[in-house]
């Protein structure tokens, strides 16, 4: 049976305004951001991304987003947690990653972090949910925030269970990307519209 091909937005499409300069950053508005995601260990990864995003821009963690996952064995958090000295060093001289040291070390506490949850019977996606049972949030009024009294009581939350680089600016804009929030602009094709992947 034929089948009508998907409409794809074009160049003229409405976006939002950071997604408008740079075709990565479309392709990420277009297929990613703010799509919910539920999986724990995507949602880990996220997490990790968006605190080597600290002090720069999203597009610099798009373009080193394959090495990251290549130099953190996928985001596997049960390998990154048994990472050591070496491998910090290791990743240290990886020109195809954000080579933060603070950064480095903070990924690999993270998965230890969320190991140490697993093992309590704390389910990461569950955690992060819980946090917003009404989630989606939807962001009606097209207002650029850097934080939120959710992000600043998910941050806590976070810290309280053993993660760094996790502050409320990090922890706003992690839920932006997994869905959590829907910041979408009120004129981007993209508003409301969500599938839980």
């Amino acid at each position: 049976m034929f089948q009508t091909p998907p409409i794809l937005p074009t160049d003229d499409v409405s976006r939002c305004r950071w997604a408008r300069t740079d075709p990565l950053l479309r392709a990420y508005h277009d297929e990613e951001w703010g799509v919910p995601v539920r999986d724990s260990r995507m949602l880990w990864e996220m997490l990790c991304l968006e605190g080597f995003q600290a002090g720069l821009s999203w597009l610099i963690v798009l373009r080193r987003r394959d090495g990251l996952r290549r130099a953190f064995a996928h985001f596997d958090p049960d390998m990154v947690a048994r990472f050591d000295a070496r491998d910090v060093e290791r990743l240290m001289a990886d020109p195809g990653i954000i080579r933060a040291r603070a950064k480095i070390e903070a990924t690999i506490g993270n998965a230890k972090a969320y190991l140490a949850m697993r093992e309590r019977g704390e389910d990461f996606s569950e955690f992060t949910w819980g946090m917003a049972p009404d989630a989606p949030l939807r962001n009606a009024t097209g207002a650029v925030l850097s934080q939120s009294p959710l992000s600043q009581a998910m941050s806590k939350a976070l810290k309280a269970r053993g993660f760094r680089f996790v502050g409320p600016v990090i922890a706003y804009a992690w839920m932006q990307a997994v869905g959590v929030i829907d910041d979408h602009d009120p004129v981007c094709f993209r508003h409301h519209q969500s599938a839980v992947r």
